[in-house]
């Protein structure tokens, strides 16, 4: 298995401040993380003023007001992303940001060789075209989506030129109850587009990520914040910096457990046989000549004689020599 790729979300939550987005630059870094990824939106061309908040984002944020005029307050401008992503050039973590509009598409478009497109386009089709358009590898989350529309959308992108696909599980609740999870939707992906798949997580914690890594994610999306008590949509579903770090962690170790489907003893192993198998013994004192039975002989460590799976080879044949108790038999 190759190396997970490890993509830290700051999303938004950097609440509109570009020094706290480049502390979370610093920390995705610290972290081992491979990639940090912001959120890039033009606000006039993202949503409407009738566009209300999210359940989740009411909830997490404490007051009702418009999706507009709760974004206007958390959203980087394109001069700040230029400024960031020169700075993850400087820090040395590899720079993203999910477009959110064709505007931004084109922003960002020499600034990464790689699209992560959110849940809320997979339905969007001139986002779509204008992201295949670039020829560019698309990693594209699934959140909220029937199997036929992630279809429609892989089909959308492969038939306007777009790279490489990989696709992400995502189940879009800030956070996500373990119960609806549903890991094993990704087997179900990885076997019905035959490309590579991961998780886009917004649990709390980090069981299911080590999870779904065992399960052949070789991606990993999540959230994380400088401190989840900050106000903003998405810190409550958020890692903070040390869950992070022992999520990489984690991650890393999964991977080095998992190696690879051959069955076979490791050098260490080979080594223990001798300790942990038996060999084929006197039960008793034996003389020569006497006739091997189940009465005389049987089976105890360490497993440097007759292996044990010859014994109804051994059994009738007649002992070379004298042998005490617990020697090992030869023929």
């Amino acid at each position: 298995m190759g190396k997970t790729l490890i993509i830290a979300e700051a999303g938004v939550n950097h609440n509109g401040s570009l020094e706290m987005a480049k502390k979370l630059v610093d920390t995705a870094y610290e972290c081992g993380a491979d990639v940090v990824k912001f959120q890039t939106a033009k606000l006039d061309s993202l949503v409407s003023k009738n566009a209300q908040m999210a359940e989740y984002q009411k909830k997490n944020i404490g007051v009702e007001e418009s999706q507009k005029d709760m974004l206007k307050k958390i959203l980087l401008s394109f001069d700040d992303f230029i400024e960031l992503s020169g700075y993850c050039k400087k820090v040395g973590i590899k720079f993203l940001s999910t477009p959110f509009d064709i505007d931004s598409i084109h922003f960002l478009n020499d600034m990464q060789n790689i699209w992560k497109i959110p849940s809320g386009e997979i339905t969007n089709y001139p986002y779509l075209v204008e992201i295949a358009k670039t020829h560019k590898e698309v990693i594209l989350s699934t959140g909220m989506a029937e199997i036929s529309e992630i279809e429609d959308a892989v089909n959308l992108l492969k038939d306007n030129g777009a790279g490489k696909i990989s696709i992400l599980h995502c189940t879009t609740e800030y956070p996500t109850p373990i119960e609806k999870v549903n890991l094993n939707v990704m087997k179900n992906l990885k076997k019905h587009f035959r490309c590579p798949v991961g998780y886009s997580d917004h649990t709390q914690g980090i069981e299911v990520d080590l999870a779904a890594v065992a399960l052949g994610a070789e991606i990993i999306e999540k959230h994380f914040t400088l401190d989840r008590s900050l106000p903003g949509p998405d810190h409550k579903a958020s890692l903070e910096p040390e869950e992070l770090k022992a999520m990489v962690r984690g991650i890393r170790k999964v991977e080095s457990a998992l190696g690879t489907e051959e069955k076979k003893p490791s050098v260490d192993e080979i080594a223990n046989r001798v300790v942990a198998r038996k060999s084929i013994v006197a039960k008793r004192n034996i003389a020569a000549g006497e006739i091997l039975t189940e009465d005389n002989i049987t089976t105890k460590r360490p497993g440097t004689g007759i292996n044990p799976m010859h014994w109804k080879n051994v059994l009738g044949t007649r002992a070379v020599r004298d042998f005490c108790e617990d020697e090992l038999i030869v023929l």
